[in-house]
């Protein structure tokens, strides 16, 4: 039985394009394995707090004494985020480009799971990712066309960073299903939709 992870970032609610291929995606994972079970994590309706200088302490470097009761509170959810993570086999991630880089949200979530002795540690030879063995599939949602113009190439701190930092955690299967040049028109933001929903199809027939 597959336990799946179906993470949203984007606050635009039905109008948001990878709300949609995130959608889409579980339903074709869930339709390969109707035992699968799946668990939602919208981290723009429910946006874990970002890391201040009250939460910093507890959350990155392990004080855990005299905690308020905000502290407690997100440490807590510090650790659903992680278990959540952790226990699934598959992560379904929304993830659009927001100024080249990823939403706020979901940084705030990705902080959440960079936790040493959980999903990463260091050793004498370096970091080690803790996390492997499961897949993450990334709902990429961009305005412009990054992946095959070399003149845009260097502006993606988007996908980029996702890979990085899900291989810092040991995760090496990472795909990447694209929607790009959603914001250029109508036509453009079509073609670029049949076109994720035709790499899902081809992703789920391989699988």
């Amino acid at each position: 039985m597959t336990k799946i992870l179906h993470v949203d970032s984007s606050p635009l609610g039905t109008a948001s394009v990878t709300r949609q291929l995130t959608a889409s995606i579980v339903e074709a994972l869930v339709k390969a394995d109707p035992a699968a079970t799946v668990v939602t994590r919208d981290v723009a309706a429910n946006p874990p707090a970002h890391l201040d200088g009250e939460l910093l302490p507890v959350l990155k470097l392990g004080v855990v004494d005299g905690l308020s009761e905000r502290q407690r509170e997100e440490l807590a959810l510090t650790n659903v985020l992680l278990d959540e993570f952790l226990a699934a086999d598959v992560v379904v991630v929304g993830a659009p480009m927001y100024n080249f880089s990823v939403p706020t949200q979901l940084k705030a979530w990705i902080d959440r799971l960079a936790q040493a002795g959980r999903t990463f540690r260091y050793t004498e030879k370096g970091p080690e990712g803790l996390a492997g063995g499961k897949r993450v599939i990334v709902a990429s949602g961009r305005g412009g066309v990054y992946s095959t113009n070399p003149a845009l190439a260097g502006l993606d701190h988007q996908e980029a960073y996702l890979r990085s930092v899900f291989g810092f955690f040991g995760i090496t299967d990472v795909t990447f299903i694209r929607a790009e040049g959603v914001s250029m028109g109508p036509e453009a933001k079509d073609k670029a939709l049949a076109a994720a929903t035709k790499e899902i199809e081809s992703l789920m027939a391989a699988a």
